[in-house]
């Protein structure tokens, strides 16, 4: 008499189920990773365009051609909050008809903008 279960799963099934997950990760991480510097590069672009717009505000109103970034950000300026997305640094200085470069997004990229 075989008094051997027969429930549960064998080791070579589970091996099977742990390599399938493991190749599905290892195509969804690199897809993930590119949706995400996507993501980041066009919120980069956004926070850049409403600083050039409120650059180009600050110039008309008052007849200069170059404006520091704090008279732009701030409770009572012209862009409430500048939010960054991925630790990267943005001029402190504005020139009028100047490409802004935003640089070390996510420590490795650069995104330029000509207004």
């Amino acid at each position: 008499m075989n008094t051997r279960s027969t429930k549960g799963f064998t080791l070579v099934e589970i091996m099977i189920v742990v390599v399938i997950i493991g190749l599905l990760a290892a195509m969804a991480i690199p897809a993930f990773q590119k949706v995400r510097q996507s993501s980041q590069d066009k919120a980069v672009t956004n926070n850049v365009r409403q600083l050039s717009a409120a650059s180009e505000q600050y110039f008309l109103e008052n007849g200069v051609t170059t404006v520091v970034s704090t008279n732009l950000i701030g409770a009572t300026a012209y862009v409430k909050t500048l939010n960054t997305v991925a630790q990267e640094s943005y001029p402190t200085n504005y020139t009028q008809g100047v490409t802004i470069t935003v640089s070390s997004i996510a420590g490795v990229r650069t995104v330029t903008y000509a207004p």
